[in-house]
């Protein structure tokens, strides 16, 4: 088993980085963000030693993680218009 001092989903600053981002970016510069970010993101995780199984699992709660604060962030707008 493999411990990681900050589970993926739990980087609030990269979550909320992410998906601010994410916000201002359309079509293919949105997909090139987030491609230049997953590999950032599994590359760190390798230079650590991680197992590729756990950097998928990693990589999957993250981008929960920043479709939720997404999903947050519109809802709030909703809620003010």
């Amino acid at each position: 088993m493999t411990l990681l001092q900050f589970p993926a989903d739990r980087r609030t600053a990269d979550v909320r980085r992410c998906a601010e981002a994410l916000q201002q970016l359309h079509g293919e510069a949105a997909n090139r963000f987030w491609r230049s970010e997953m590999a950032g993101f599994a590359a760190g995780l390798r230079g650590q030693g991680v197992a590729e199984d756990e950097i998928g699992h990693q990589a999957s709660l993250f981008m929960r993680a920043v479709q939720t604060e997404l999903e947050l962030v519109f809802a709030a707008e909703e809620a003010l218009a």
